[in-house]
């Protein structure tokens, strides 16, 4: 079985190929009313083992370009890629995992046995699935709670079997569509904490969804800022937090981050950009 601590390259994939790769990407939806254009000119790269958070009004069409990475729709006009790859054979091809809001467990499994299900779908041999679950449950904090059921377990605690689910096969890239919006604030500071320390030990790229500032700030290395329908990228903005501004990894990022003037000087640019134009208000007050 392959070390669960790495992420091996997969059949055909292009050595040193971005993880995504988005180029003049338009999307629009025949609707009763007539046509909508959800995005439009999207041009957008994630580096292999970057971290890169969405963010925009509603409606801007964040989670539909996460849904056309992930090959569950098509755009009208460009193309996207995965490590060199089309969006259908990166899919085919299980080169990435996807964690939704919802954690979507199966109640009738166990927390083991819903994280391992990846695997047996793909016929991976009993032994080493126990191995690589055991592996993931330990990763995520929930080696206690292998034999749980999932109304057994809290929200946070279920995002984090969905997480460990979403790495089963070991996915170079992990696609998250606001898979905290719904945990209390305290949940959601731990869950990102933990997010953190996982992508550093997998090495997977990261493209993530969210509404909330803070979140994207303390989760990622670029935050990609987006207009009001139809979605284009307003500004990508690059990440200078702590030690990170001194070629320090990403995993030394800590809770103690939270309260130092680079994180709200990066807030407050994101927040900027959101708006287009300087804001008022207290640095580092979300706004979602």
């Amino acid at each position: 079985m392959t070390d669960p601590t790495t992420t091996p390259t997969a059949p055909g994939a292009t050595a040193g190929a971005h993880a995504v790769e988005i180029t003049g990407v338009d999307k629009i939806f025949d609707t009763r009313s007539g046509a909508v254009q959800a995005l439009e000119g999207i041009d957008l790269t994630v580096a292999a083992g970057e971290f890169v958070s969405l963010i925009g009004p509603s409606g801007c069409g964040k989670s539909t370009l996460m849904r056309l990475v992930a090959d569950l729709d098509e755009p009208s006009t460009g193309t996207v890629t995965v490590f060199g790859k089309s969006a259908k054979q990166a899919r085919l091809d299980q080169d990435y995992g996807i964690a939704f809001q919802q954690a979507g467990l199966m109640p009738w499994r166990t927390v083991a046995d819903n994280v391992a299900l990846p695997l047996e779908v793909h016929g991976v041999a009993s032994a080493a699935r126990r191995d690589r679950v055991a592996h993931l449950l330990d990763m995520v904090g929930l080696t206690d709670f292998a034999d749980r059921y999932p109304d057994q377990l809290s929200g946070g605690m279920q995002q984090r079997v969905a997480i460990a689910r979403a790495l089963a096969e070991q996915p170079r890239l992990l696609l998250m569509d606001e898979p905290f919006g719904a945990l209390d604030e305290m949940t959601r500071e731990k869950m990102q904490a933990d997010l953190v320390r996982i992508a550093a030990e997998t090495g997977a790229a990261v493209v993530f969804v969210t509404h909330s500032i803070p979140e994207a700030v303390f989760l990622s290395d670029r935050v990609v800022v987006m207009s009001p329908r139809p979605g284009r990228i307003r500004e990508v903005v690059t990440m200078r937090l702590g030690a990170d501004a001194s070629g320090t990894s990403r995993a030394a990022r800590t809770e103690g981050l939270r309260e130092e003037r680079a994180f709200f000087d990066m807030v407050t640019a994101v927040r900027e950009a959101l708006h287009g134009a300087p804001v008022g208000g207290a640095r580092g007050v979300e706004t979602r």
